[in-house]
């Protein structure tokens, strides 16, 4: 009998980010691109990376395209223009079903753009 992994990646998006899709948008060159994995018990993993901007924080938020929202999981920085999940991070219930309904999104934050400079809807 195989066994089977709780987190193990049910789910995987790749992400696009740019100051388009800021809520409200953003004119930037800046972009990023990335994965973000969700297992079927809500484990998160992934990371970002950044081109064009010096980014001061990188967040997932719950919030469904064209509107912002709170903080769902901080990313760490990971090198130069890199941003990860940290390691454990996991989804509530009502988090994953937010995931599952295409609302969640990753966004980078600079110092010229406090409320986020590029971001990147997490689509299922």
């Amino acid at each position: 009998m195989a066994a089977c992994l709780a987190s193990a990646p049910a789910f995987s998006a790749d992400l696009k980010l740019s100051g388009e899709q800021e809520a409200p948008a953003v004119k930037s060159t800046a972009t990023g691109s990335g994965s973000i994995n969700v297992g079927t018990d809500g484990a998160v993993t992934g990371s970002v990376t950044t081109t064009g901007l010096t980014g001061t924080a990188a967040h997932i938020h719950q919030g469904a395209p064209g509107k912002s929202g709170p903080v769902v999981l901080p990313l760490t920085k990971s090198g130069d223009n890199g941003w990860a999940v940290p390691a454990g991070s996991k989804l509530t219930p009502d988090q994953l079903k937010a995931y599952k309904a295409g609302e969640l999104y990753v966004n980078v934050h600079t110092a010229a753009n406090k409320d986020g400079e590029i971001r990147g809807q997490i689509k299922p």
